[in-house]
């Protein structure tokens, strides 16, 4: 079977992250951080003091991505990261207080995107996780 470039997988998982991602950049403006960034914040609540390299694994994210926003986090005083050869990163008091303080426009993100894609599409990108990991 021959595919067209309109059928290509990943373009298309690409272009809804992209259509995400505006609406998150759009909203976390005013707090100067990426979603990726946000996203580290949010996994280190949750584990707490962790090798540098978790939270590539946890989140799906390249090695440099990760390297790179921990330099922009640690600068900011958002999370700390030891000089370890295999460094351990945990968030500070000033990144917990921007975590709450991101907390309701997060939260107001994602309920206007469960709204919009309803239980069946989120049932949907549930089951691709499921296909594709």
């Amino acid at each position: 079977m021959k595919y067209n470039i309109e059928q290509c997988i990943g373009n298309r998982l690409r272009c809804l992250s992209r259509v995400v991602d505006r609406d998150f950049r759009a909203s976390l403006k005013a707090f100067n951080i990426t979603e990726s960034q946000l996203s580290i914040l949010f996994a280190l609540t949750k584990l707490g003091k962790v090798d540098q390299g978790k939270i590539g694994e946890a989140l799906f994210l390249e090695r440099s991505t990760v390297s790179r926003n921990i330099k922009l986090l640690e600068k900011r005083g958002v999370l700390t990261k030891s000089s370890d050869y295999r460094p351990e990163i945990a968030i500070t008091k000033k990144g917990l207080d921007l975590v709450q303080s991101i907390m309701p426009i997060w939260e107001s993100l994602m309920t206007s995107f469960m709204d919009k894609l309803g239980h069946e599409g989120i049932e949907s990108i549930k089951s691709l996780e499921q296909k594709l990991y």
